[in-house]
């Protein structure tokens, strides 16, 4: 399994991402230890230090993955979080390489991709990466 470690920007998150694309993990593993441990670690540095260092997290563009679903998975969150939180997304994440190719349905229950496709955030289905309501909702 991928170490639990803190990333201080995307580019951290990447290079475990892409750590675990050569390594044959699961897309879905690679979701839960890269996406998702940059959501949580974005959203501490958010409530300790605010949104000037959160969105700092995201300014430098971020290695490629080795995989272009997580790629736009990347910046999909990246540009959910600054329009949520108030900050300019930064440049790269629209850079159309960045865009699932194919699409990527996060859940692994197919009977699911519908429900994915109407209720993924406007920046994650643009990218072709599609995830229900929940999927961004931490404790």
């Amino acid at each position: 399994m991928a170490p639990n470690r803190s990333f201080r920007t995307v580019d951290d998150a990447a290079a475990i991402a892409a750590a675990m694309i050569s390594n044959k993990y699961p897309l879905l593993s690679v979701w839960r230890h890269a996406v998702l441990q940059l959501l949580d670690d974005y959203t501490s540095v958010l409530r300790h230090s605010g949104t000037e260092a959160a969105a700092a997290i995201w300014a430098a563009p971020p290695r490629p993955s080795g995989d272009q679903r997580v790629d736009g998975a990347l910046a999909a969150l990246a540009e959910h979080l600054a329009r949520r939180d108030a900050w300019r997304p930064p440049g790269w994440v629209h850079d159309p390489q960045r865009e699932a190719e194919p699409w990527w349905f996060v859940t692994a229950l197919r009977g699911m991709q519908p429900r994915a496709l109407v209720e993924s955030p406007l920046s994650f289905r643009k990218r072709g990466v599609f995830i229900t309501d929940g999927a961004l909702n931490r404790a």
